[in-house]
C-alpha cells in the first residue's frame, strides 16, 4: 500500500503543486481513508521525504564515483550530463526535487540523505583532482565548478521539461552546448563573481 500512496502523491504533487495537495486528496486518489495513509506516513512531509529519497537514489546511480585512471574532465562532464538524463528518464521526480518551491527542505530530515552529501563529497574530490592537474585555473573552487555546471544543466533541463523550445529545436543539443559552454568558460578562466561560502547540505537541491 505504501507504494500506491507514494505513486499517487508523486503524481498529484507534480500536477497540482505540493502545497495544493492534502492527505485527503491523496486518499481519494487511491480510494483509501486518510487514516490508512497516516498509518504509513505520519504527515504529508514524510511522504515527500520518502519520494525525495527515492529520487536522489535514482539520480546518484549515475557516474558519481571517480573511476581509476579517469579522464577527469570527461568524468565531470558525464556526471553533470547525468542530471539532464535524469530529467528525461524520471521527469516526475525531477520536477518534485528541483521545480516545486513549496516542498520541505531536505535539511529538515538530513540523516536520511547522508548519501547525497557523500556523493557530493566524491564529486568535489574529483573536481579538485582536475584543478590540481591543471584542467582548471589554479585557485578555482571545486564547489563553484559544481554549482555553475549544475546550474547550467538544470536550466537546459527545465527548458526542455517545460516545453520552452521552438518547434524543430533540438533540446538535447541545446543541453550539450550549454554544458560545454559552461565547462569551457570554467576551464579558460574568467573574472568570477560567484564565490561559494560553504559546501554543506544547504546547497543541495531543494
Amino acid at each position: 500500500m505504501s507504494r500506491s500512496i507514494l505513486d499517487a502523491a508523486r503524481d498529484l504533487f507534480v500536477a497540482e503543486g505540493y502545497h495544493n495537495v492534502s492527505i485527503r486528496k491523496i486518499a481519494e486518489r487511491i480510494e483509501y481513508s486518510p487514516a490508512a495513509i497516516y498509518s504509513y506516513f505520519p504527515s504529508k512531509d514524510d511522504i515527500f521525504f520518502a519520494l525525495a529519497e527515492e529520487g536522489f537514489r535514482l539520480l546518484f546511480r549515475g557516474p558519481v564515483r571517480l573511476p581509476d585512471d579517469a579522464d577527469l574532465v570527461g568524468w565531470i562532464r558525464n556526471v553533470v550530463w547525468h542530471v539532464y538524463e535524469f530529467s528525461k528518464t524520471h521527469p516526475e521526480y525531477f520536477a518534485l526535487m528541483f521545480l516545486d518551491r513549496t516542498v520541505p527542505q531536505i535539511t529538515r530530515n538530513w540523516e536520511r540523505f547522508e548519501f547525497v552529501r557523500d556523493g557530493k563529497a566524491q564529486l568535489a574530490v574529483g573536481i579538485q583532482k582536475a584543478i590540481d592537474a591543471g584542467h582548471f585555473p589554479a585557485g578555482t573552487h571545486p564547489h563553484a565548478v559544481f554549482r555553475i555546471l549544475v546550474a547550467a544543466i538544470l536550466g537546459a533541463a527545465v527548458t526542455r521539461l517545460c516545453g520552452r523550445v521552438a518547434p524543430g529545436e533540438d533540446s538535447d543539443a541545446l543541453a550539450r552546448d550549454t554544458l560545454e559552454a559552461a565547462l569551457t568558460g570554467l576551464r579558460t578562466g574568467f573574472a568570477a563573481t560567484y564565490h561559494p561560502f560553504s559546501c554543506d547540505e544547504s546547497s543541495v537541491a531543494e
